[in-house]
């Protein structure tokens, strides 16, 4: 007799499993990737003026937020994306010696802008030099 409950046990957690299985549909869940952000991100030009903005995205990196708002463009590099236009002010340090220098929490980012993710609460500056 116990042995035919084992059995019968056994086959109940093969179909169980088998049933859990089947009813996946193969694909992951969403990433955090799609999940709403805030941050502020401020703009100081030559005359040392700022700027701020609230911004509202969906997007994973500071460079695309950005780029999404209007708010920034440049050129592909070796190393990313350089930001000459910010805000609609255009610097080349190639023509006239003056960047656009960007922070994290007002410290130097270590990345650019295009290869930072955002975190909620942060904020991200560029600033004129």
């Amino acid at each position: 007799m116990t042995i035919v409950k084992k059995s019968l046990f056994g086959i109940t957690l093969v179909l169980l499993v088998l049933f859990l299985f089947g009813c996946s549909n193969g694909t992951t869940p969403e990433t955090s990737d799609h999940t709403e952000k805030e941050f502020l991100f401020t703009v100081v030009d030559l005359k040392g003026n700022e700027t701020e903005f609230h911004i509202t995205t969906t997007k994973a990196t500071v460079g695309e937020a950005l780029e999404e708002e209007g708010l920034i463009s440049g050129e592909e590099g070796p190393y990313g994306t350089y930001i000459k236009t910010v805000n609609g002010v255009t610097l080349d340090y190639d023509k006239d010696g003056k960047y656009w220098a960007f922070y994290v929490n007002d410290e130097y980012a270590t990345s650019g802008a295009d290869k930072t993710e955002i975190v909620s609460g942060n904020t991200y500056s560029f600033k004129a030099e």
